[in-house]
């Protein structure tokens, strides 16, 4: 059973690389709701609920979240490290999606509590078919963790 009703957050600056994520996400046949931030700050305020973002009807705290590494205000290293401290988000789903491929890169995300580290391809249509793993791994067949703050 897909999980239609949990929300994904997307943590992306490059525009062009949101425009691929988002036709890629509707190729998938992603249908769960989809929030983006663009900068590192703006995610933790979007996890924390705070801000612009404290309405959780609006803005729900997300099953899954895909953080791209090199980000304006605070980096997806920082926004890993700042989420893995949060009780009530240590079990979200963190997919980190970067284009880098530096091994120290790929082992800082991992140790920082990554679920998974993911290259991003220059390509729609592979883009697409990551997606598509995405949600019959992680949409389908995973089981989520209820967060602290909704039970």
């Amino acid at each position: 059973m897909i999980r239609s009703n949990g929300t994904l957050l997307l943590v992306e600056d490059n525009e062009d690389d949101l425009f691929f994520m988002q036709r890629a996400i509707k190729a998938a046949e992603i249908s769960n709701a989809l929030q983006v931030v663009r900068d590192g700050q703006a995610a933790i305020d979007y996890l924390a609920g705070e801000g612009e973002y404290a309405d959780r009807n609006r803005f729900p705290t997300p099953c899954l979240t895909l953080l791209d590494l090199k980000l304006p205000r605070r980096s997806g290293f920082e926004v890993l490290s700042w989420l893995r401290r949060q009780s009530e988000l240590q079990a979200l789903v963190v997919i980190v999606l970067s284009t880098s491929k530096e091994r120290r890169d790929i082992e800082n995300a991992y140790g920082l509590g990554a679920n998974a580290y993911l290259v991003k391809p220059n390509d729609v249509t592979r883009l697409t078919e990551m997606l598509k793993a995405i949600k019959c791994f992680w949409l389908a067949f995973n089981e989520f963790a209820v967060p602290a703050s909704l039970r």
